[in-house]
């Protein structure tokens, strides 16, 4: 399996829970691995019942794994700093509070969430060399696919971004006066820097989420989920990101075959018609099922979440990285 796996899907579906069981998977079988959290609701906490925060901390009592949380709101506020300190250095003084003005708006924009997001869980997989596996208890869908679609858009941004800056330089050495000899301004350019900077930044996302990981898909088996994770496969599919395989979680369990009460019957329609709907992945999604799980009584953690790492059919064996 590739070193950084992402489990993806509608909210609600059991993300967490996936996702914290593959790394507990992948840390039994001695794999050095972290899990990282994107959920606001920082739910990885709740599974290991340990407080995480944006460093990688042990999880206690589970040899090899690592646990970190990355708090949405912390991002966005540091990510804006930066470019508000970026952008300060650059301008007059007079432009400053404008700077303040449009980036408190920006604050408040969708968009502004999975940009800083973004930025930090490349981070992650820039620095993952401690770790022989990285799993990603990503955002919801239409987030997370924003966020893995960001790279091929932006590094062909950047890319004329940066022709522009360098034009720019160019003509103003042109214009030049003085001495006969142009100034040379374009080495040490702080925003020409920036840009280069950032480039390679996006060509190492590009090439890592191409290269270097495997995306699964939970989804539940109602019309609901079954119908969000098909746009999600086409979805990704048309940002040739592969889905590697689908984990069907919550299905209903089987009552006792003597029990033919009231909440039997029902449970026997339930579970007939989550079959029909399972064929129906089968027959007609490309990924394979990679796990069928079913609803616990109580919540997944501790001996239930190494129940749940038995089933997932995901080999824990991490292959040497291509691209990182």
């Amino acid at each position: 399996m590739k070193p950084f796996v992402f489990f993806g899907g509608k909210g609600g579906v059991g993300k967490t829970t996936v996702s914290c069981a593959y790394a507990l998977k992948s840390a039994r079988a001695g794999v050095e691995t972290l899990v990282v959290s994107t959920d606001p609701a920082h739910s990885v906490s709740d599974v290991f019942d340990q407080q995480f925060d944006d460093t990688p901390q042990p999880v206690a009592g589970v040899d090899g794994l690592s646990a970190l949380e990355i708090d949405p709101e912390s991002e966005v506020t540091e990510h804006f700093d930066e470019i508000r300190a970026r952008l300060s250095d650059h301008v007059s003084a007079s432009m400053v509070n404008e700077i303040n003005r449009q980036l408190e708006m920006a604050h408040q924009t969708p968009g502004a969430y999975e940009a800083a997001l973004f930025d930090r869980f490349v981070d992650v997989m820039r620095e993952s060399d401690p770790y022989d596996r990285v799993v990603f208890d990503t955002a919801p869908t239409g987030s997370t696919l924003r966020l893995l679609t960001l790279p091929e858009f932006l590094e062909s941004w950047v890319d004329r971004l940066l022709y522009k800056r360098k034009k720019s330089i160019d003509l103003f050495e042109k214009g030049a006066v003085g001495d006969r000899e142009p100034r040379r301004v374009m080495d040490g350019d702080p925003v020409v820097e920036h840009l280069q900077d950032r480039k390679e930044f996006f060509e190492f996302a590009g090439g890592a989420l191409r290269n270097d990981a495997a995306f699964f898909l939970v989804l539940n088996p109602d019309q609901l989920s079954l119908n969000e994770t098909e746009r999600s496969i086409a979805d990704m599919d048309e940002e040739g990101l592969e889905v590697s395989g689908l984990v069907a979680n919550k299905l209903t369990p089987s009552p006792d075959p003597d029990e033919d009460g009231r909440g039997a019957r029902y449970l026997r329609d339930r579970i007939e018609t989550e079959r029909e709907r399972l064929d129906r992945v089968r027959e007609t999604f490309d990924p394979p099922l990679v796990a069928e799980i079913e609803t616990r009584t109580r919540e997944v953690k501790g001996d239930l979440l190494d129940d749940v790492a038995e089933e997932l059919a995901v080999d824990p064996t991490p292959e040497e990285p291509v691209f990182v």
